[in-house]
């Protein structure tokens, strides 16, 4: 019998129409446990370096985590992967909600589709009975509407449904999939569904996922529950509100915006507004969410109530999602109430809540340097917020300046030209950021931003604070029960850590410790993405319920296989590397490894080469960030190292080649 997981994938060629359920090895659990690890691991066996984004030999994988289904407590996560149109990397998006769990209840690890149907269709799973069904009539619908049409056409009211909107149909490169309270948003992942004509994936379960030891797994669990419930009483003092708590974060929680509206930039991130949270804002922000966000929500078997159902007086109710609270109001300088109504349409639609904002006003920052015209923009309303509709309606339709923006910031300025590039400053390896521009470099965050294969932070930061506390006291304080560390090295990193000083930043953490720090956060993340842990309750948060000390037992118990934290570092190490490895064989090279442009105003050119330097030499990389021969093989990544030797990605001496095949891919439409 096969604990945690089902034993088996749903193998689906939407060209021919064919449907199979296939036995998986369970070696590859052992490698690689499940989730984001073994999806890296099919796309690496099965998804030449020359396929585009955009072709039927592309594949669109959705693996639920190893612990997805069982009771441990927010395990719940749907890793979504392929290979994006906008960075044309590996692309990997999370979503919460029920869908992964309700795949497993199905008798599913994973859905993986290749070929593109001739016309629109769904996927309907019930249990043994899978389906390919016409879409033509949902053609245009939007993507929450879309799933409540299929529970009505399907009379399975219970029936979890993943969906695209326009954007996705009309291959949107910032496309997003949407499910319920949740979303795969980063990469254009609802572009690739699009390109597929698939519409939409309806899952519906009634069976059991078995786990090897229950009483330990449990017995963890309810110390887990236990732990969430002191931490809920007693959030940490003197940290921001959304990570003085637990959860992913619970922004829809908190009514003080004075951190992130004074911090991050408007705009097309250009501007900081320092004064900009006033007594008469917090009032007028607090009433419209109170009256619009009509009850707090969780995902499956998770007591954080993290989300909210926003209704909108003359709109449907929806599901917010993590941060877009924000990020349409900051991009229009406008107001909650606007935010909270545009992203109504824009979950419907189906973009990204970080890039569709950022996308639009980049589009309007051109206009205003005339770089764009009056002919670009025909129709186009006066005020404000008006533009802002106009403009996604015409992002998401492909229409006029639309299907150019549609392309992201980064290839819409190559298109443009005439000095736009400039203007396309958020960008990492050609994606749109947080809106987010600091005065001096942070070394943590300098390596997590140039080198995280997500390509988003907030799937990178984590465990460490951001900063340092403003006394010794205080930071003694906060590491006596910091029982979630990997080595006590890392406690006294951070009760060294100053303000001011010699041990402040840029110099401190020490280059040495920079480079650990960052591999604990991003280790853990790892872990989460493969088991499919909510980054909530382990690898976002300061000290978490799931942390590198309880998490091999939970596995262990869990998958009825012995784990200890070396095997299960090894495990994260192996994944993390396997994932760069099929980035380096797409192109990807030191080079591109940078924060956006004027991330920082005050850079460090020397201290940043040091880093990275030492960076890929604790990684087991080279000098150019490429695996080394012997660090593959260590990882049981034999192939990767014989593919490598064979494109002559590395020498036999363990050097890099030099040159990258497709470090710069062609534009859109070349």
């Amino acid at each position: 019998m096969r604990y945690a997981e089902t034993g088996f994938d749903l193998e689906v060629d939407l060209t021919r129409g064919n449907i199979e359920r296939v036995a998986t090895d369970p070696r590859l659990t052992r490698l690689h446990l499940g989730g984001l690890g073994i999806n890296a691991r099919i796309l690496w066996d099965r998804v030449p370096p020359e396929v585009e984004p955009f072709s039927p030999e592309n594949l669109l994988i959705f693996g639920a985590g190893l612990l997805v289904g069982t009771p441990a407590v927010g395990c719940n996560r749907t890793i979504v992967s392929t290979f994006s149109p906008q960075t044309r990397l590996m692309a990997y998006s999370i979503m919460g909600g029920f869908w992964a769990p309700e795949l497993k209840y199905a008798g599913y690890d994973r859905v993986i589709l290749r070929g593109r149907a001739a016309e629109l269709v769904y996927l309907w799973i019930h249990n043994d009975r899978v389906e390919i069904r016409d879409a033509a009539h949902l053609q245009g619908k939007g993507a929450v509407e879309t799933a409540e049409l299929i529970r009505q056409e399907l009379r399975e009211p219970k029936a979890q449904v993943a969906a695209i909107g326009l954007a996705g149909e009309n291959r949107v490169y910032f496309a997003s999939i949407e499910q319920g309270r949740s979303s795969a948003s980063r990469g254009g992942i609802g572009a690739v569904m699009g390109d597929k004509r698939l519409k939409a994936i309806a899952v519906r379960g009634t069976r059991d996922v078995h786990i090897a030891r229950p009483d330990i797994f449990l017995e963890l669990v309810s110390e887990v529950l236990q732990y969430i419930e002191v931490r809920r009483n007693h959030p940490i003092p003197g940290v921001m509100p959304i990570l003085a708590g637990l959860g992913s974060p619970q922004e829809m929680v908190v009514h003080d915006e004075k951190w992130h509206t004074e911090n991050f930039s408007w705009g097309n991130s250009r501007h900081r507004r320092k004064d900009f949270w006033t007594e008469e804002i917090e009032k007028k922000w607090t009433a419209t969410l109170e009256s619009m966000r009509t009850r707090l929500i969780s995902c499956h078997n998770c007591p954080m109530k993290c989300a909210a159902t926003i209704s909108v007086p003359g709109q449907p109710t929806y599901m917010m999602k993590c941060f877009s609270k924000l990020t349409y109001t900051m991009a229009a300088m406008s107001d909650l109430e606007f935010g909270l109504r545009i992203a109504q349409l824009a979950t419907e639609h189906g973009v990204d809540a970080f890039s569709a904002p950022q996308v639009m006003a980049f589009a309007l920052e051109l206009y205003e340097a005339g770089i764009l015209t009056d002919q670009d923009f025909p129709g186009m309303p006066a005020d404000n917020e008006g533009r802002f509709y106009w403009l996604l309606d015409r992002i998401v339709r492909r229409e006029g300046i639309g299907d150019v923006l549609a392309n992201g910031t980064h290839w819409a300025a190559r298109e443009i030209g005439r000095g736009a590039e400039e203007y396309a400053h958020n960008n990492i390896k050609k994606h749109e950021q947080l809106p987010l521009k600091l005065g001096m470099l942070n070394p943590i965050y300098f390596l997590m931003y140039s080198t995280g294969e997500k390509i988003n932070i907030t799937q990178i930061e984590g465990n460490f604070p951001q900063a340092p506390f403003a006394t010794r006291e205080e930071r003694e304080a906060f590491a006596r029960d910091w029982i979630h560390v990997p080595d006590e090295r890392f406690k006294q990193w951070f009760v060294d850590w100053e303000l001011r000083g010699e041990r402040s930043i840029p110099h401190y953490p020490p280059v040495d410790a920079t480079c650990e720090i960052v591999n604990w956060q991003e280790q853990m993340h790892y872990i989460d993405d493969s088991i499919g842990m909510c980054a909530g309750l382990s690898s976002f948060p300061l000290k978490p319920p799931y942390h590198i000390h309880n998490l091999p037992t939970l596995i262990s118990a869990g998958a009825g296989f012995d784990l200890d934290e070396a095997g299960l570092t090894q495990i994260a190490r192996r994944n993390r590397t396997l994932v760069r490895a099929v980035n380096i064989r797409r192109g990807l090279r030191r080079e591109d490894e940078k924060p956006p442009a004027d991330h920082w105003r005050k850079r460090f050119p020397e201290l940043e080469t040091r880093l990275l330097d030492e960076y890929y030499r604790y990684k087991g990389w080279n000098a150019d960030g490429i695996p080394t021969e012997e660090s593959l093989r260590e990882l049981s990544l034999d192939d990767v190292a014989d593919d490598f030797l064979q494109r002559g990605i590395l020498t036999a001496g363990g050097e890099a080649r030099g040159e990258a095949t497709s470090a710069q891919p062609p534009a859109p439409g070349e």
